[in-house]
């Protein structure tokens, strides 16, 4: 135990030999050696930490070829300074604004295609294909089309990382367009245009083949009719063209060389002499024609040959993008934060250089590969589409699973928080096994690995940690039959060659260190390496159970502690990591919980009694207990007092805000109502005066059968326009003035069930609530709730409108009857001053005539329509116009009026 320790016994095991093997002093030959073990360690640290398996996640988010290989072989580049990484945190912070910007990574990124190896084929000599050609041109094109779409976001300078990994990139747009100008993509063929030789070519070979087709048409023509053929055939028989004809009926092709036979040798291929010259000709110009196509795609060989330099540069560079957009997707996914790098002497350089206390504030993370559940099978699905993207050209099936990812993630696995102090240089982490201390341990060395690698972390806040230069790791079984090591010689031989290669900005992460032996040498063990490393290293994180190990904080302030919880009613794990403090093995309740014999553990409990001071197990227990409770309770009004504080700010913030803009919205709002209200004015007075204007030219021109079709045409559209122009509420009445509205005798009404046409009320209400009303011919009996009363300003504004029309006519006409001594209203036929009487009884009419005698207004003109007929209701209506008290005269009808009598009302 370490209180058995004395100081001899330490100073002479940190003097003794075996320090030297532990901690051997640098040579010119260890100098040579210490990259490549640094190396080592590095890779065995990455497969400890399961590094590649979140490069496997990261593999199925890129959408090249080469980003998807270089992330499945982990490829991922480590900044290899803190200004590095921090370049490659800015690229992903410029991706992540990419993405939002424009739903997903570009889709020019799906058509770039990996020409790496067609590149060097060009190198070595050997002839590039047509479809080699394209690809490369298709993959210049699509890089550039990359490029300028990142130039093209608003806001450039959020984009300016990624932007500057393609600004320096040569995009060879001379020899895309070179090979554009040979070669047809997408019809895989070498264009006329390519050479002025090779058109010049084809121009001789297509005129050739019409002559030869020409005449063997012509020779194969004269053979059906001589009936050596059943019909005309004309075939290429070994790279010639010829004619078929019948065995028999060779002699039809005179001087004709056999190319070939039929199966049944009934029929030949021959070759006319006519048409040797011209085949030769044909074989000459297509040898030709293959030379000139293969001497292009030699040059355009050697131009990408040239341009190797400049591709691999792009590739390289495009990959780098990839690699980019794919960490921008996994943050969105897993809901991660951009860490910040602490410095390294404790001063916070975004704040003018005051000091920090914290060197590692990392809240709630969790750990990334614990996550897979959840990504599982939104990767596989997001896999396939990228592939099938990659060969489809359409990034249509990888946006629509890309905007899955801000689904977000669980509550799976559990958050910790990690707060490790400046000045802080060891962490001892102790606990109940499966409490979750390597797993805490292991998201750290992650944390690190993957800030390094530009990637955001799954965090809150803002997570700051420093930049180590190595991660590595002693984690797990390190046994080796091969090597005739035991666990504890493994667990210690990669300790040493750990502490070989460490450097002042390195992280140690040790798992149940100085395990396997006697526990009082491993403690000594285990002190004597910590003490070590404090000086050394930027920080080591051990896990232990020896609780000795947790004393080294009352000696040394660079020391720290840190405990796993464990919750002693549910004698169960929390997962959370309590810093600052010492944990307990919790192994006797454990045992009790799983049923081990009881006597075994009342034993066991003796034991721990003789071997710790009395009662302060339980002082302990009950000591931690009451600070785990008061800190949850501190924790829980902090959250609720930093809630309520934040929505009394909103409030307050909206209500000022609201006040501060409601007198300038009602003064916007008068200015605006007034000008609609003059605009609309100012319209209506237009419309009424073209009327108007309209109505007085065609006044000039109109004969008297016009003039009341005239009269009527623009009374129609004056009140079209004033309907139009009226408010909506102004024939809107209440419930309370509506059903207390009575209709009086003679008044106009609206018809509510008739689209609010304007009837005549003819009979006074009774006292079952309805009312007679007169609509055109049509009488009917209404309820009060049926009809609604015309406002007195749509009565004014119909009437108005009217009065300057009437007076224009009353102008135009000249009045003959110079014995009137009253002014009357023009007389002019309108829909309103006539009442039509034909087709009715003489009852009937004589009823109908008095009404609209009685509703006429005084010095008015009303015209009686009674028609021709038998006389019987004309008699009966001049009978009444003679005796009625309210007509002044009456005027018999004329020839410019027949059935139709006025009469002047008094």
């Amino acid at each position: 135990m370490l209180t058995s320790l004395t100081p001899f016994n330490l100073t002479f095991f940190l003097s003794s030999p075996k320090s030297s093997y532990l901690f051997p002093k640098p040579t010119a030959t260890a100098a040579v050696t210490n990259f490549s073990l640094s190396h080592s360690l590095q890779s065995e640290t990455l497969e400890i930490l399961e590094w590649p398996s979140v490069c496997n996640h990261l593999s199925a988010l890129a959408s090249t070829s080469m980003g998807f290989s270089a992330a499945q072989k982990a490829q991922i580049p480590f900044g290899k300074s803190k200004s590095e990484s921090q370049k490659l945190l800015d690229q992903t912070a410029a991706a992540v604004s990419a993405i939002a910007a424009i739903g997903s990574p570009p889709p020019d990124l799906l058509s770039i295609e990996d020409v790496s190896e067609i590149v060097n084929d060009a190198v070595l000599g050997k002839l590039l294909t047509i479809n080699e050609l394209c690809a490369v041109r298709r993959t210049l094109i699509a890089a550039k089309a990359l490029f300028e779409k990142l130039k093209a976001l608003a806001d450039s300078h959020r984009y300016l990382p990624l932007l500057e990994v393609l600004e320096g990139c040569d995009f060879l747009v001379k020899l895309e367009r070179t090979i554009g100008l040979c070669i047809d993509c997408n019809l895989s063929e070498i264009l006329d245009t390519a050479s002025e030789d090779l058109e010049i070519i084809r121009f001789e070979k297509k005129r050739n083949m019409e002559k030869l087709d020409a005449l063997l048409k012509e020779m194969s023509s004269k053979i059906f009719k001589a009936g050596g053929i059943d019909s005309p055939l004309v075939t290429k028989r070994r790279a010639r063209m010829c004619v078929g004809v019948r065995a028999r009926y060779k002699y039809l092709v005179p001087d004709g060389v056999v190319l070939d036979a039929s199966s049944s040798g009934a029929t030949y291929f021959m070759e006319p002499s006519e048409a040797v010259e011209l085949n030769n000709m044909e074989v000459r110009l297509s040898n030709a024609e293959k030379a000139e196509e293969i001497g292009i795609l030699s040059f355009l060989t050697s131009e990408i040959a040239k341009s190797e330099g400049e591709i691999v540069y792009l590739l390289d560079k495009i990959v780098e993008v990839d690699l980019a957009f794919a960490r921008a997707v996994y943050a969105r996914w897993m809901n991660g934060v951009c860490p910040i790098f602490s410095s390294k002497d404790g001063k916070d350089l975004e704040n003018g250089g005051a000091e920090i206390g914290i060197s590692i504030d990392i809240e709630g993370i969790q750990h990334p590969l614990l996550l897979e559940s959840s990504l599982s099978s939104l990767s596989d699905a997001l896999a396939s589409s990228s592939r099938s993207a990659l060969s489809s050209k359409d990034g249509n099936d990888v946006k629509m699973v890309y905007r899955s990812l801000s689904s977000g993630v669980s509550d799976f696995p559990v958050p910790i928080d990690i707060k490790i102090g400046y000045g802080t240089r060891v962490v001892v982490i102790s606990g109940p096994n499966t409490g979750g201390k390597t797993a805490s341990m292991k998201t750290l060395g992650l944390a690190s690995l993957m800030s390094k690698a530009g990637m955001y972390l799954p965090a809150r806040s803002q997570p700051k940690l420093p930049w180590f230069d190595l991660v590595l790791a002693d984690i797990g079984d390190q046994q080796s039959l091969e090597q005739s090591l035991s666990t504890f010689s493994g667990h210690i031989s990669r300790i040493c060659n750990i502490l070989e290669v460490t450097s002042k900005e390195s992280l140690v992460l040790i798992d149940e260190i100085g395990s396997g032996t006697d526990p009082s040498e491993g403690v000594a063990l285990s002190t004597s390496i910590l003490q070590y490393l404090k000086d050394r290293v930027n920080l080591a994180v051990v896990t232990t159970h020896y609780a000795d190990l947790s004393l080294l904080k009352e000696k040394d302030h660079q020391f720290e502690n840190a405990a796993m919880e464990f919750s002693p009613e549910t004698l169960q794990p929390t997962y959370r990591v309590l810093w600052g403090s010492i944990g307990d093995s919790n192994a006797l309740s454990i045992a009790k919980s799983i049923g081990f014999n009881q006597q075994i553990i009342e034993r066991a409990q003796d034991w721990v009694e003789r071997l710790r001071p009395e009662k302060q197990q339980e002082r302990k227990g009950l000591l931690h207990r009451s600070l785990i409770e008061e800190r949850n309770r501190l924790e829980a009004q902090a959250k609720m007092a930093a809630s309520l504080h934040s929505e009394t700010r909103d409030i307050y913030h909206e209500i000022q805000d609201e006040a501060e803009d409601l007198d300038v919205r009602k003064r916007a709002l008068m200015a605006k109502e007034t000008l609609q209200v003059r605009e609309e004015v100012k319209i209506v007075k237009s419309q009424l005066e073209a009327v108007l204007q309209e109505f007085d030219n065609r006044l000039k021109t109109a004969g008297a059968d016009q003039l009341n079709l005239l009269i009527k045409k623009s009374e129609a559209v004056i009140a079209s326009i004033i309907e139009a122009h009226s408010p909506e509420d102004g024939f809107l009445v209440n419930e309370t003035s509506e059903t207390s509205y009575t209709p009086r005798f003679g008044e106009q009404v609206y018809l509510k069930g008739l689209r609010d046409k304007i009837a005549t009320v003819v009979e006074a209400p009774g006292d079952d609530g309805t009312v007679l009303v007169q609509y055109g011919k049509i009488k009917v009996r209404l309820k009060n709730n049926e009809i609604r009363a015309i406002p007195s300003s749509d009565k004014n504004a119909v009437t108005s409108s009217v009065p300057r029309l009437k007076q224009r006519v009353w102008r135009s006409r000249t009045v003959e009857n110079k014995d009137a001594e009253v002014s009357y209203s023009p007389a002019v036929q309108t829909s309103k001053n006539t009442v039509d009487l034909r087709g009715m009884r003489a009852e009937e009419a004589s009823y109908n005539l008095d009404m609209a005698i009685a509703t006429r207004e005084s010095q008015s003109v009303l015209f009686v329509v009674h028609g021709m007929g038998t006389g019987v209701v004309k008699e009966r209506a001049l009978e009444l116009l003679k005796k009625h008290p309210r007509v002044a005269k009456y005027e018999a009808e004329s020839p410019m009026n027949y059935g139709c009598t006025v009469a002047y009302i008094k």
